[in-house]
């Protein structure tokens, strides 16, 4: 029986084998790497999506609020300046405002979108202008038509 082990170790230790395990290892290292790189590629797109679903968020609970305010009958200007403060505070550059768009009254919400977003000519699904407003480039909005 020790006769065999021993011709088992003199035949994979020789020249010819020494270096496969450590082929071996290296690979799976460097399918490690790749792997743990797109999971936290991943985990960064997930961050920044959701950041950005809950700037847009924000920007809805705005605009609904500012439409609200503008049904009331006492509610004016004054209803528009503080929503457009809170928008301040929650989006980054955030600004509310009311307009008219073909008759019907809209209440709009821009902010100052993510840096870190394709270029305009890059996205395929291009969103639609807000509601008539020529906005500089990096601005998102949100637009909420509304009856008086």
């Amino acid at each position: 029986m020790i006769r065999y082990s021993q011709s088992l170790y003199l035949r994979c230790c020789d020249s010819r084998c020494g270096g496969s395990s450590l082929i071996e290892v290296m690979l799976a290292v460097a399918l490690m790497a790749v792997t743990a790189l797109g999971l936290i590629a991943g985990q960064l797109w997930t961050a920044r999506e959701a950041r950005a679903m809950s700037q847009r968020e924000h920007a809805a609970w705005i605009a609904d609020s500012v439409a609200e305010a503008m049904c009331a009958p006492t509610s004016g200007d004054s209803a528009v300046r503080q929503w457009s403060a809170r928008a301040a505070t929650l989006l980054p550059h955030g600004e509310a405002s009311v307009g008219d768009i073909g008759g019907v009254s809209a209440a709009r919400v821009t902010w100052t979108a993510l840096r870190d977003l394709p270029p305009s000519d890059d996205v395929i699904d291009k969103p639609a202008p807000c509601g008539g407003a020529d906005l500089p480039a990096g601005s998102s909005c949100v637009v909420l038509a509304f009856a008086k």
